[in-house]
């Protein structure tokens, strides 16, 4: 059996786990820059506020000032760190968790924790939400596909959690009121092609024969969806594998266009540091690097920003001398790939760091170049991860990443990082 847990309006309810003022109140998660909407309670939604709207617009609705919409920034650092809780009661359940997203993980279950999955189900939802703060939904079925669809479902629920009837008749009964737009993989491209097929429901895909989706050149994923919807697995697993990454990536939008070369140095170096930082969490080392700048878009086309039009990538590839996780080797050799990549007078919206040629740590030490985590580059990291450990992320930072970052996504109305800075942590008050 398969349980698919997904949290409830998961920005919201992290923002909610910390600030129980926020309890029954409309509360808007933004963007990057504070953007658009991206997340929203159920109180927000019910007043009619669409995801992606404009956080300038939405603020100075009649409607909106009225109703005393909370709005707050993304904190990706503490939704980041309830993800990773989340992953870790589940797995107090079974060791077999596969994290699909940041809000949502597949669980394996063995079929001794049933038949009475529902229980099942009340009793991890009332963990998670006991041991994190976060409300979140249950969907029990026999395939992945499936076990989306049971969680759709106990959203609806009042105990938040649904098993899909493992009776062929009752789950085709169930999938025959499903609209094929909702089918996971199908999407709303896809599903005006297959609605003039004469595929409507979740149970017309289902039924489908094998040569159907060859005659219509439909993709083989499709193929499985539809053995899925049979109850017959078909769909490789595709977790978020945090331990062996293939490639890690740090970027962010600038608050405001960036022009100078000083503020372009110091985003880059602290978004490499911010990299390498995660390349010693997961006891990796990366071969080379691609430094990448983003330009704004040309005026007259919406804003300096505007996500609408798409404005050139300058990249430039840096290969360390050799594979390495240590923040002061990795400053050093992206330099002057910024250098080259920089044009006066052009003002830039975004920057980013990737990191490629990732492979364990355990296994990078060779004869000619000895053992990346035993130089003095290594020790220095290690040595700041430690303090940053103790005291607080961002307690100690490489220089070349600048103190008054200016050019640091604007984030407003941000909250506080209360599990992984001790500075922001929670305090009781008699």
């Amino acid at each position: 059996m398969i349980a698919l847990v997904d949290a409830n309006n998961f920005y919201v309810s992290c923002e909610r786990a910390f600030d129980p003022r926020l309890e029954g109140r409309p509360v808007a998660v933004l963007s990057n820059n504070d953007g658009c909407v991206i997340s929203r309670s159920a109180e927000c939604k019910a007043l009619g506020v669409e995801m992606g709207t404009p956080y300038f617009k939405l603020r100075q609705s009649p409607a909106a000032i009225a109703a005393g919409i909370v709005f707050r920034s993304s904190n990706y650092e503490l939704y980041g760190d309830i993800s990773a809780r989340i992953v870790a009661t589940l797995g107090t359940f079974t060791p077999d968790v596969e994290q699909y997203s940041i809000d949502e993980a597949f669980m394996h279950l063995s079929s001794s924790l049933g038949p009475d999955w529902t229980s099942l189900g009340r009793r991890i939802r009332g963990r998670v939400l006991r041991w994190t703060g976060v409300p979140c939904g249950v969907g029990f079925a026999a395939t992945r596909t499936l076990a989306k669809i049971a969680n759709h479902a106990a959203k609806k629920m009042p105990d938040g959690v649904f098993a899909m009837p493992e009776n062929a008749e009752a789950r085709d009964a169930f999938l025959a009121d499903l609209p094929i737009n909702e089918v996971w993989g199908v999407g709303r491209r896809l599903a005006p092609r297959l609605f003039r097929a004469g595929v409507r429901t979740a149970l017309d895909l289902a039924r489908r024969p094998p040569e159907f989706f060859r005659r219509n050149s439909l993709a083989v994923t499709l193929e499985r969806t539809a053995a899925e919807l049979r109850g017959v697995p078909a769909l490789d697993a595709d977790p978020i594998d945090r331990e062996n990454p293939k490639s890690i990536g740090v970027s962010r939008m600038f608050g405001s266009p960036v022009s100078d070369r000083a503020s372009i140095h110091e985003a880059v170096a602290a978004y490499a540091a911010a990299g390498a930082e995660k390349l010693r969490k997961s006891k990796s080392v990366a071969a080379c690097a691609t430094v990448f700048l983003q330009q704004c878009a040309p005026a007259g086309t919406g804003g300096w920003n505007d996500q609408n039009w798409w404005t050139p990538f300058e990249s430039a590839a840096v290969a360390f001398q050799r594979p390495t996780a240590a923040t002061p080797e990795i400053l050093a050799a992206i330099g002057p790939a910024v250098s080259r990549l920089f044009v006066e007078g052009r003002r830039y919206r975004r920057a980013g760091v990737l990191f490629c040629g990732i492979e364990p740590e355990s296994g990078a030490a060779d004869l000619f170049t000895g053992d990346p985590s035993n130089s003095r580059a290594a020790r220095i990291s290690a040595a700041m991860d430690a303090v940053n450990a103790r005291f607080g992320r961002g307690a100690v930072f490489p220089a070349s990443s600048g103190t008054e970052r200016k050019w640091q996504m604007k984030r407003e109305l941000l909250s506080p990082c209360p599990t992984t800075r001790w500075s922001e942590i929670l305090v009781a008050k008699a």
